[in-house]
């Protein structure tokens, strides 16, 4: 199964700049979408359909053109589910889940912390969502949590490992995928390329993309049980619709 998973900064946006040919050429069983910024009433539908993807599940933000996930498969989920159940999590738009036979899929956009309250509530998410987690994973083993977290692990993730006072690369965030991770999960793409330093993310400032000043935020966590099936992992520099870039997970069938 392949999964690619892709913080779009706006999908309307993206589909301005070629998304579907993208699509199409990349070929995903299954796609994750954050940061979709859109209501599926304001998308023509018809234009992932065409491409393949005749299921696709949309979870948008109360707040218009803010946030959002959606999942888009060739194949057909035995179950979605939207959001979480926790109502400060939720109205955001951030988690959508599809279950298929073998394995659930969900794509996450975990908040950024732009501000101290929105740090904070950054910090309140991480800590829900990982006690939502550790319940899934006791109904449903086999879990890939693909998405935007936020947050740059280790130096390596990073282009200036100083920036210790930043969003994204606090101690504090740090730790807690770290904790994320040792709780029974793999960082798939670091898994198979211990070494590799390659980003997700530029600002689009001072030229960041172009002189690759970036940060690795966007992740395919795999649960353990599903660790002998990674068979690829990589990520996707060359694709410019966003100031995100796409990463892609593999798994044996």
């Amino acid at each position: 199964m392949k999964i690619i998973s892709y913080n779009v900064n706006g999908i309307r946006a993206a589909l301005n700049k070629g998304f579907i040919d993208w699509l199409v050429a990349a070929n995903p069983d299954v796609i994750c979408l954050q940061e979709i910024k859109a209501n599926k009433e304001q998308l023509n539908l018809e234009l992932f359909e065409e491409a393949g993807y005749i299921y696709h599940y949309w979870f948008s933000a109360e707040k218009k053109g803010y946030s959002g996930v959606a999942i888009l498969s060739k194949i057909e989920p035995n179950h979605v589910e939207y959001g979480t159940g926790i109502e400060s999590m939720d109205f955001e738009g951030r988690n959508i889940r599809a279950d298929f036979d073998s394995v659930s899929i969900m794509s996450l956009y975990l908040p950024s912390g732009t501000n101290d309250a929105r740090l904070q509530h950054k910090f309140d998410y991480m800590d829900m969502f990982h006690e939502y987690v550790n319940n899934l994973r006791l109904k449903i083993p086999n879990l890939v949590i693909c998405g935007d977290y936020n947050i740059c692990h280790e130096e390596i993730d990073i282009h200036n490992p100083k920036m210790k006072g930043v969003s994204g690369f606090l101690p504090e965030e740090r730790d807690w995928l770290g904790n994320f991770i040792d709780s029974g999960f793999i960082d798939s793409f670091r898994y198979l390329h211990p070494d590799e330093q390659v980003f997700s993310w530029w600002s689009y400032r001072a030229n960041s993309r172009a002189n690759n000043k970036g940060w690795r935020l966007d992740y395919a966590m795999v649960s353990e049980p599903l660790q002998e099936k990674i068979k690829r992992a990589v990520i996707l520099t060359d694709a410019v619709h966003s100031d995100h870039c796409p990463i892609l997970l593999e798994l044996e069938k």
